[in-house]
């Protein structure tokens, strides 16, 4: 197989280095790279030429329109039989490709989503974040589970790939931003597509660097949910308003002292399990006390960051006109 890798690039030339030298060290390596930059002010054209003679590697500057329509911008021009997509802030392992390919070679899949997680050279807050985002309890279990909500998983373009025959005919991405990952797997299991998640095809997820960065970060994931219900009402479920009631919790705790000691004692407790849950479980996994309580931290700020979005737009959503839908189109990227 060969392999096209699409990379939308917006003003992160230096994450994009780092991405661009991991792939580099891939064990397979029948693959070509395109980097989009999406209408940057910092280009990164500098750091492509630097990856010419050791990558197959081509480069495109385009105005400004969003992740979506720009790997769509990548897609027209690949060369490959599968198209691999990923965000610029990652960092891809060597065997990435070689486990695609065992994978596509032995039990096909049109569509494929991989894990992410923290490398060990990562920052205490970046592995606090990750940890946080693939933690069972945040619900952000979802993202390395063969099962998705409905019972067929739904790849996520931070890592993510697709056969050209989808592409050709499903066509790309309709939504730039606001949940435009989410559509575009929707509609490719809509169409029979088969769709599966590649275990041993993760990636090093860095993420947001200081918590400010990933509360904005979950606030627009929380939008882009509803934004999502415009276009398949369906699928809000349940479990995405989990975030929100959780925010509604935390933020009564407060009225509950005036209204009853025994409730306001009863909630505090519920926090400090919670907390506690959190803290010896990253402490475990992460053997790192230190990333552990940076965890709770990041665990509070990603259910109250996405449950606010979510809150937000919703209320939005409410007020519309019957049939309106939101492109998101005019949305720019968090950061």
């Amino acid at each position: 197989m060969f392999y096209s890798v699409i990379i939308p690039v917006f003003n992160r030339p230096d994450e994009l280095r780092e991405l661009l030298d991991s792939l580099t060290r891939q064990t397979y390596k029948n693959f070509e790279v395109l980097v989009i930059e999406d209408g940057s002010t910092n280009r990164a054209d500098q750091v492509v030429a630097d990856f010419e003679g050791q990558l197959s590697i081509h480069y495109f500057f385009k105005e400004n329109s969003g992740q979506g329509f720009t790997r769509n911008y990548g897609f027209e021009r690949a060369q490959g039989d599968y198209f691999v997509i990923f965000d610029s802030d990652a960092l891809v392992p060597p065997h990435y490709f070689a486990a695609i390919e065992q994978q596509v070679q032995n039990q096909w899949l049109d569509a494929y989503g991989g894990p992410d997680t923290a490398h060990p050279d990562f920052s205490p807050i970046q592995k606090a974040i990750s940890y946080s985002m693939t933690s069972p309890f945040t619900t952000g279990g979802i993202r390395g589970s063969k099962k998705n909500l409905g019972g067929t998983y739904h790849p996520r373009s931070f890592n993510m790939g697709l056969s050209r025959k989808v592409w050709e005919t499903i066509g790309g991405y309709r939504l730039s931003r606001m949940g435009e990952d989410i559509e575009f797997a929707i509609r490719i299991i809509e169409h029979g597509f088969k769709t599966g998640l590649i275990p041993d095809a993760f990636i090093y997820h860095k993420r947001r660097t200081s918590f400010r960065q990933f509360f904005r970060q979950l606030r627009f994931f929380g939008r882009a949910r509803i934004n999502i219900s415009r276009y398949y009402p369906n699928e809000l479920k349940l479990v995405h308003t989990f975030p929100a009631l959780f925010t509604l919790f935390v933020f009564s705790v407060p009225i509950w002292a005036f209204i009853s000691p025994v409730l306001f004692g009863l909630a505090i407790g519920i926090l400090l399990l919670f907390s506690v849950l959190i803290l010896q479980d990253a402490t475990r996994q992460e053997k790192s006390l230190t990333v552990g309580l940076l965890s709770v931290v990041a665990a509070f700020v990603q259910l109250i960051g996405y449950g606010v979005g979510f809150m937000s737009e919703g209320w939005k959503r409410l007020r519309e006109p019957k049939g309106f839908r939101e492109t998101g189109a005019s949305i720019e990227y968090p950061s």
